[in-house]
């Protein structure tokens, strides 16, 4: 049976990709700090936008999802 839904406009814009990225993939200018500021970690998670903007890096993957939630985004594991 195939018949079509009235969903209306779809919203665009409200969902970010959270994934994680190792601190040697980063480039050399920020590799440094990264690592100063990770705490040990070999891996911090970037949030981006749809169309593939960062937004943010920070040292956790669930800092990342508050981080996205609070400012009305809907975080996806990309990985």
């Amino acid at each position: 049976m195939n018949y079509k839904l009235p969903f209306g406009e779809a919203e665009i814009g409200n969902i970010v990709y959270v994934k994680p990225v190792a601190i040697d993939d980063l480039p050399d200018a920020i590799q440094d700090e990264a690592r100063a500021q990770a705490d040990g970690a070999d891996t911090l998670y970037a949030v981006h936008r749809e169309d593939g903007e960062q937004l943010a890096l920070v040292v956790d993957r669930e800092l990342a999802y508050t981080l996205a939630r609070e400012n009305d985004f809907s975080p996806v594991s990309l990985h």
